[in-house]
C-alpha cells in the first residue's frame, strides 16, 4: 500500500485473532484444576471424591439428612463455597454452564448418605433436573432414599432455552442455607423438604447484566452490548435477558428490579425479608452497595423491615458485570434457620 503522493509503501497489517483473555491453562483442564486448587485452599472444609469433580463435605455427620446441589461450573462460590457445616453435604461440578452427569450426582448421593436420606436441591434448569433425577432413582435402586426440591426463584422469565418454568438463580444460596441448618438441628428427610420449598415459595429474584460473560470453551462472549445498553432478565449462564435497553442510573436500575420482584411477591408492613444483592463476578462491591442502598430504601418506604443483607458474589456468572436482587419474606421457622450456625469456605455465620 503506498502513502499518498511520497508513494512510500507502507507494510500491510496483519490482523490477528483475539487472544483470550483467561487465567486459566487449557479450557478443558478449568474444572479439574479448580477443584484442586480448592482442596488445596480448604481442605478443612471440602475432599473431592476420587475420578469426580464432586466435592464432599469434609466432616461428615452420621444420622443427619444430606444435602445435594449443584450445576454447571462457572457459579462460584456456588455450590462448593457452600460445603460444610449447616449447608451443603456435597456440590457437584459440572462443564462450564454444563449439568452434571447422573453418574456424578449418584456418586455424590453414595458418598453423603449418613443413614437418614438424601435431599437434592437443584436449581431449575432441564439438564439438572433430568441428571439429578436419574441419579435418585439409580441411588434408590440402591436403598438410599432420595428426595428432591426444584428453585425457581427468577421473576424474569417464565421459560427460557434451558428451563420450562421459572429459571433457579441466587435465590437457590438461601434455600442451601435454610434447608442445610434443618437438617443439622436433626429435621427428616420430609421435614428438611417441607422448609426448602417454604423458602423457594417465598423467594424472589431479578438480575441484569452491563457485559456478557466469556466460557472459556467458546472463547468469545455469548452476547453483545454496546457501551450504552444493559440486559435485563439476565440469567446465570450468559444467555441473553428478556430484553435490552439504553443504560441507566443504578436507583434507576434498581427501581425496575425491585418493581419486578414486588410485582410477583408483593410485599406489606407486616413483612420481614432477608436481601441479597449477588454480583455476576465482574461488578465491584463498591457498585453492589450502591445498589442496596437503593434496595433498602424502597423496601423501607414500604414498610417492610430489613432482617438481614447479603452483599457479594455468591453466585456468579464467570466475569459478567451486573447483579441480582434476592428478596425472601421470612417466617419464624426460616428465620431461626437462617441464624443458625454454618461454616463453609464462602460463608460463616
Amino acid at each position: 500500500m503506498s502513502c499518498g503522493s511520497c508513494k512510500m509503501t507502507i507494510p500491510k497489517i496483519k490482523r490477528e485473532c483475539v487472544i483470550l483473555k483467561k487465567l486459566i491453562n487449557k479450557p478443558e483442564d478449568v474444572e479439574q484444576q479448580m477443584i484442586a486448587g480448592i482442596i488445596k485452599a480448604h481442605s478443612q472444609y471440602v475432599s473431592r471424591i476420587d475420578g469426580f469433580n464432586v466435592l464432599i463435605r469434609a466432616n461428615k455427620k452420621q444420622g443427619k439428612v444430606a444435602l445435594v446441589s449443584g450445576g454447571g461450573s462457572g457459579h462460584e462460590p456456588s455450590h462448593g463455597g457452600f460445603v460444610g457445616e449447616g449447608m451443603l453435604d456435597a456440590a457437584v461440578c459440572g462443564a462450564i454452564f454444563t449439568s452434571p452427569t447422573p453418574d456424578q450426582v449418584y456418586e455424590a448421593i453414595k458418598a453423603v448418605d449418613a443413614g437418614a436420606g438424601v435431599l437434592l436441591i437443584i436449581k431449575n434448569y432441564t439438564g439438572d433436573v433430568l441428571n439429578f433425577e436419574m441419579a435418585a432413582e439409580m441411588a434408590e435402586a440402591d436403598g438410599i432414599k432420595v428426595l428432591n426440591v426444584v428453585v425457581n426463584d427468577d421473576v424474569a422469565v417464565m421459560d427460557s432455552l434451558w428451563t420450562t418454568g421459572r429459571r433457579g438463580v441466587a435465590g437457590t444460596v438461601l434455600v442451601h442455607k435454610i434447608a442445610g441448618a434443618a437438617a443439622e438441628a436433626g429435621a427428616t428427610l420430609e421435614e428438611v423438604q417441607a422448609i426448602a420449598n417454604k423458602v423457594i415459595a417465598n423467594v424472589r429474584t431479578m438480575g441484569m447484566a452491563l457485559t456478557a460473560c466469556t466460557v472459556p470453551a467458546a472463547g468469545k462472549p455469548g452476547f453483545d452490548l454496546t457501551d450504552t445498553e444493559m440486559e435485563m432478565g439476565i440469567g446465570i449462564h450468559g444467555e441473553p435477558g428478556t430484553y435490552r435497553s439504553a443504560i441507566k442510573t443504578a436507583d434507576d436500575i434498581t427501581n425496575e428490579m425491585m418493581d419486578k420482584i414486588l410485582t410477583d411477591m408483593p410485599l406489606g408492613s407486616s413483612d420481614e425479608v432477608v436481601v441479597l444483592v449477588n454480583g455476576f463476578g465482574g461488578t465491584p462491591v463498591m457498585e453492589l452497595y450502591v445498589i442496596n442502598n437503593r434496595v433498602y430504601d424502597i423496601l423501607v418506604e414500604k414498610g417492610v423491615k430489613i432482617y438481614h443483607t447479603m452483599v457479594g458474589d455468591y453466585m456468579t456468572s464467570i466475569e459478567m458485570a451486573g447483579c441480582s436482587i434476592t428478596v425472601l419474606k421470612l417466617d419464624a421457622e426460616m428465620k431461626k434457620f437462617f441464624d443458625a450456625k454454618a461454616n463453609t469456605i464462602a460463608l460463616q455465620v
